[in-house]
């Protein structure tokens, strides 16, 4: 089960991600060879149109293939560019038959050629795949804000011996309505209000059974760590949660404001965690791969459909702004060369993108083997 909540995550945000290349390129008027979930041996194919639709064997990633992306013709054939002949004069792999060398478009056919489109339309096209992604999130974290989003109240679970919430006299099991004449209802308001008053004393109001509250508390200086290990100088009264939670629901308009907002969160933790991982703060073996997302998709998935969604909201995020990173062979690097070319009025050196190419490809190799071996050894050896 946990493979299948795994290939049904994955299936839908690659799905995703290629449907917005898809519909862009129709937009554009290039022609789609074919639209593949997965990747490698074809396991089922039907062809509707002009497009043949695949699923393959690998579903760890999948392909639209656009009519002239390489600008020629292999094989004489004007329908379609055949993936599975030889450069140059060869055997047809497939037939065996004798082909021809690849060939100049014709102007109907550039017409329909990704190749041929303006950089702009290329550029359109191309980050339309993590865009759907980034959309995709989005919407799902409206939704589950419409259903309901379980939330940690400001009911005091413990009250720290000796701290300035102790002397003031908070007592356990009060509970925090304002600060400074603000209202709060969500616990993680209270640390982030408390350290922006940067030592100043705060105004607490408490509930106390049916009775409301003031204390003038001074906050003492705490170090504590981030999501990334790093310590972080701050401020804090000494108050520890109940763990008490509610479910929130919200209307259409507000949970577009706060599915907004998450969606921005998650953006800027994600580019964060990369910027954190170049700067080597977190460490190499954090890199997860295909055995830690079955692993998160079934955990995920026992939890309720919303943790699910919120799994796969997460997962649609990060697979949106990996792939726009300037890497070769991912859609960031293809979008640096379209915008070198629209900046200085000629494409790069194809041989310097073939070059390109093979040093992403072997980047992202290596990082596929790190991933497997970070899983293995989480997952395998450490039990053992």
């Amino acid at each position: 089960m946990m493979i299948l909540y795994a290939v049904l995550a994955l299936g839908v945000l690659i799905f995703v991600h290629e449907l917005g290349h898809f519909l862009f390129a129709k937009l554009f008027n290039v022609k789609v060879e074919k639209f593949s979930l997965g990747f490698g041996p074809k396991l089922v194919g039907k062809r509707f149109g002009e497009t043949e639709y695949l699923l393959s064997a690998f579903p760890l990633g999948g392909y639209v293939k656009m009519f002239g992306e390489s600008g020629f013709i292999e094989g004489g054939e004007t329908h379609h560019q055949a993936e599975t002949k030889t450069d140059g004069n060869g055997p047809d792999e497939e037939s065996g038959e004798l082909m021809e060398a690849p060939r100049e478009l014709t102007e109907e056919e550039k017409a329909r050629s990704f190749f041929h489109k303006p950089p702009l339309a290329r550029i359109a096209i191309v980050m339309a795949g993590p865009i759907f992604n980034l959309l995709f999130a989005w919407l799902v974290f409206i939704l589950l804000c419409m259903l309901g989003v379980p939330t940690v109240t400001t009911k005091i679970g413990e009250v720290l011996k000796d701290k300035p919430a102790a002397r003031a006299g908070v007592l356990t099991n009060d509970i925090i309505t304002a600060i400074n004449g603000k209202n709060v209802s969500h616990w993680e308001e209270i640390a982030g209000m408390i350290s922006a008053g940067k030592g100043r004393p705060v105004n607490l109001t408490v509930k106390r059974g049916d009775q409301n509250i003031q204390f003038e508390i001074t906050p003492e200086p705490r170090v504590s760590k981030n999501l990334f290990g790093e310590k972080v100088n701050g401020f804090a009264i000494g108050v520890a949660s109940a763990g008490e939670i509610i479910t929130e629901k919200f209307g259409p308009l507000q949970a577009a404001v706060k599915g907004t907002t998450q969606t921005g969160k998650v953006i800027e933790l994600t580019i964060m965690s990369l910027v954190k991982m170049a700067q080597r703060v977190v460490p190499l073996d954090s890199v997860g791969g295909p055995i830690m997302i079955v692993k998160m998709a079934g955990e995920q998935a026992s939890a309720g459909s919303s943790s699910f969604l919120a799994f796969m909201a997460l997962l649609s995020i990060n697979l949106g702004v990996l792939n726009l990173l300037p890497v070769p062979v991912l859609d960031g690097g293809h979008l640096f060369f379209y915008f070198w070319e629209l900046i200085f009025r000629r494409p790069v050196n194809q041989k310097v993108r073939e070059y390109a190419q093979q040093i992403g490809m072997m980047l992202l190799l290596g990082l596929m083997l790190l991933a497997f071996y970070n899983d293995i050894v989480r997952y395998f050896v450490g039990q053992g």
